[in-house]
């Protein structure tokens, strides 16, 4: 049914939102995903960084951004100390690198609690997920398009794909956070 594919839709959706919020979210580990959101200045055009610069992690917690047009260094190290990813870059003329400190108790404990957030905020949007299909289906029922068993059927079935959607964001939120405080 339609209906039931735009909620899954969504729902999926709202999952693959959420798994690429938490890859921007700095574990004290070098992860090339701080950089996505980040563009650079590029003979007048904003390019994204990893379409100028091939982006590499040499050690667990340095990231090397090597520039591919060597004229372009000085524009990404602008970009990046303009991001708000809060660490400073090094420039060596050739590439940069940018060292993740430790994460200190007080960090972790906010990046958790911003991973909660994160996680609620998934779970809303999955809700008003369900609540639009379910609203679908009882104007299908009200326009005689459906029975009162199959508008029933209907809201289990979106009932059973809300519940899945929801352990999910659970099982990433709890492993996010496993990955934070392990650090």
């Amino acid at each position: 049914m339609e209906t039931m594919n735009v909620a899954k839709e969504k729902m999926n959706g709202v999952i693959a939102n959420l798994e690429k919020e938490f890859a921007n979210i700095r574990a004290g580990r070098a992860n090339p995903g701080v950089l996505d959101k980040i563009q650079a200045d590029y003979y007048g055009t904003m390019t994204p960084l990893n379409s100028m610069a091939a982006i590499s992690v040499s050690e667990a917690r340095i990231l090397v951004i090597t520039p591919w047009d060597a004229g372009a260094l000085k524009e990404v190290e602008k970009a990046i100390i303009a991001s708000d990813i809060g660490i400073t870059p090094s420039n060596d003329g050739k590439s940069i690198r940018i060292v993740f400190p430790q994460l200190t108790e007080e960090r972790r404990k906010e990046l958790v609690k911003q991973i909660a957030k994160y996680g609620e905020e998934s779970k809303v949007a999955v809700r008003n997920a369900r609540r639009d299909a379910i609203d679908k289906f009882k104007t299908m029922k009200k326009a005689s398009e459906l029975t009162e068993d199959d508008l029933k059927d209907c809201e289990k079935d979106v009932q059973k794909l809300t519940d899945k959607s929801i352990e999910k964001i659970d099982v990433i939120c709890k492993d996010k956070e496993k990955e934070i405080m392990t650090v």
